[in-house]
């Protein structure tokens, strides 16, 4: 295991605190930025490939829907 999926992996749960403190708080916002984070953490650690790129990869993903 490396650094990258160790940080993917806090990243996981980050998101799931913001996505519930979302629901807490009934903000979509909120939920939709902790699903983003879990999305990015998890393929962080699995291909223990740099935030970075697994940010710029969601971006494009994001931005053609």
């Amino acid at each position: 295991m490396n650094w990258d999926q160790i940080k993917g992996n806090w990243k996981q749960l980050k998101g799931r605190a913001k996505e519930k403190w979302g629901k807490v708080t009934n903000s979509d916002r909120t939920i939709i930025a902790g699903q983003r984070d879990q999305l990015t953490g998890n393929l962080q650690h699995g291909y223990g490939v740099g935030k970075e790129k697994i940010e710029e990869a969601v971006d494009k993903l994001t931005g053609s829907m």
